[in-house]
């Protein structure tokens, strides 16, 4: 039986959520996350079953004071991991949790930044992309009667990305809503 494993995994920018679940019922299964690279490549060792609590931060800028980033995190007991595309993995084990601090976010409002860094860190450039290469390829690329293969992947991309910025959206709003219940 081998001590490592690789898993594929892809989660969508507003599905922090789900990758640090994911993390924790691994780990739940006797399997460490010990790295992540590519698209969705999870890498994990053997170890005892644990209920771990996994929590990712988006921060691009922490690697500029990486010394002290980590540190702050560390005197609230996180266990640093590794920096990924700008999210730093965290992790804390159960035991060693008075009940309340559940989260690596000491308010809401930090969650809510950090989820505006998210946004102006991966989805602006999305943004980007979508209205300076995809929708003027689709009106040129509709003009030219011999390219219709090339405009049906145009609108492929166009759809892929109102359901990124849709789910992205829809992720924000909900956590907005339930922070700010008047």
């Amino acid at each position: 039986m081998s001590n490592t494993k690789t898993e594929i995994k892809f989660f969508s920018v507003p599905a922090w959520r789900k990758e640090e679940n994911y993390l924790r019922e691994q780990h739940k299964k006797g399997w460490e996350f010990t790295a992540v690279s590519g698209i969705g490549f999870y890498y994990f060792r053997r170890c005892e079953p644990k209920d771990v609590i996994y929590r990712l931060d988006y921060n691009k800028d922490s690697l500029n004071n990486k010394k002290e980033y980590i540190q702050m995190f560390s005197d609230c007991g996180w266990e640093y991991l590794r920096n990924y595309v700008g999210y730093s993995y965290f992790r804390k084990a159960v035991s060693e949790m008075n009940g309340t601090e559940k989260d690596i976010f000491c308010d809401d409002d930090s969650r809510l930044d950090m989820m505006r860094r998210v946004f102006i860190g991966r989805m602006l450039p999305f943004l980007a992309i979508f209205f300076l290469i995809i929708i003027p390829q689709i009106f040129v690329q509709s003009n030219i009667p011999e390219n219709n293969s090339l405009v049906w992947i145009f609108w492929g991309l166009f759809w892929l990305y109102l359901g990124l910025f849709a789910a992205f959206a829809v992720s924000y709003w909900k956590y907005y809503k339930s922070v700010h219940k008047n």
